[in-house]
């Protein structure tokens, strides 16, 4: 074990306080950041080449037993009311999180020009946060939602039931398997395709799901120039070990990389700081509910619990650390409307 492995490994184990854990991972966020800025930019187009020799996604079990071992209990204790598990957007100092998750639901719909009486297609639903409220916004369209999790569909649905949501259904499916025959005016995704390792297999199947004049959405956290994989084969990347294994970071021109397949129409970008005020939030919650969370983990982790309470926090710190490096400008998150290349 090298040496950064060690003291990650120390870390874990060990009581820091908060702001000794931030410092050493702004530490480990300025030496990715340097490694990558001294990389060719041809790596880039390396990085894009070896993406064809992947499936569509790797260890997608591990992935989802990752995140959803877990159950709902705990994710309603951490999350905000909407569940989003994933980048919130703040537009003030003083926006709480229910508030965030809101308004990132409402400029993903924007963004992604959704209009009631249109059908969508969500890929990886996660807890349901955007798939709910356009069941909600929309009446008159109809939603199907994609999750690799049976108890995030049993929790959808079950929350659907009893907002009285009825033009919402929910498919459990791996995206290596994964197909449907429907064509949709719109199949969006928030922060799954960082899960999926050859996106050109994707966006070809994504072609059929998708009518001609249809669009594809995606939300995705990026690296401002350069793509790059969460190794599980090196010990120091702890994050690949214990929460994203087989993941990517893409680089935020990654999206315009298959324009054969699909051309970017519009991209957005959110700056880092504001997945550092969300992962923080979830901390907080977190840590307030820790006498509620702890009998959850003792079910889940048994006599690993204990350690397990200090990973999820050190996740919520890396995760503020990574996105709020450099005030949120090497780290953050990318929105894109794509459209249907011709053939």
């Amino acid at each position: 074990m090298n040496m950064l492995a060690f003291a990650i490994n120390t870390a874990e184990r060990a009581p820091l306080t908060d702001g000794m854990s931030l410092a050493g991972i702004d530490f480990l966020c300025g030496r990715t950041k340097r490694r990558l800025a001294a990389t060719a930019a041809s790596q880039e187009n390396l990085f894009v080449d070896a993406m064809n020799q992947y499936p569509v996604a790797i260890h997608a079990d591990e992935a989802n037993r990752q995140h959803y071992e877990l159950p709902a209990a705990f994710f309603s204790r951490v999350l905000g009311p909407s569940r989003k598990y994933s980048c919130c957007l703040y537009p003030t100092e003083y926006t709480t999180l229910k508030e965030a998750e809101v308004h990132a639901l409402a400029e993903t719909v924007r963004h992604a020009a959704i209009e009631d009486g249109m059908t969508i297609l969500e890929l990886g639903c996660g807890w349901g946060s955007l798939s709910l409220y356009l069941a909600a916004q929309f009446p008159n369209s109809r939603i199907v939602s994609v999750s690799n999790s049976s108890s995030q569909r049993a929790f959808i649905l079950a929350t659907a039931n009893q907002r009285g949501l009825s033009n919402l259904s929910v498919i459990t499916a791996d995206m290596n398997e994964f197909s449907i025959e429907q064509r949709f005016d719109r199949v969006v995704s928030i922060e799954m395709f960082e899960h999926m390792s050859n996106w050109r297999k994707l966006f070809e199947r994504a072609r059929d799901w998708v009518k001609p004049e249809g669009r594809l959405f995606l939300h995705v956290f990026t690296h401002k120039d350069r793509s790059y994989r969460f190794d599980h084969d090196d010990p120091a990347d702890w994050i690949a070990h214990h929460f994203f294994t087989g993941g990517i970071m893409p680089a935020h021109d990654l999206p315009h990389r298959f324009e054969d397949l699909f051309a970017v129409e519009e991209e957005w970008r959110w700056s880092g700081t504001h997945y550092r005020r969300t992962a923080l939030d979830w901390l907080a919650n977190f840590d307030r509910e820790s006498d509620q969370i702890e009998p959850i983990f003792a079910e889940v982790y048994g006599k690993d619990a204990p350690l397990w309470l200090r990973r999820w926090r050190l996740f919520f710190l890396a995760t503020a650390g990574l996105f709020g490096h450099d005030d949120g400008d090497i780290w953050g998150v990318g929105h894109y409307l794509l459209k249907p290349a011709r053939p």
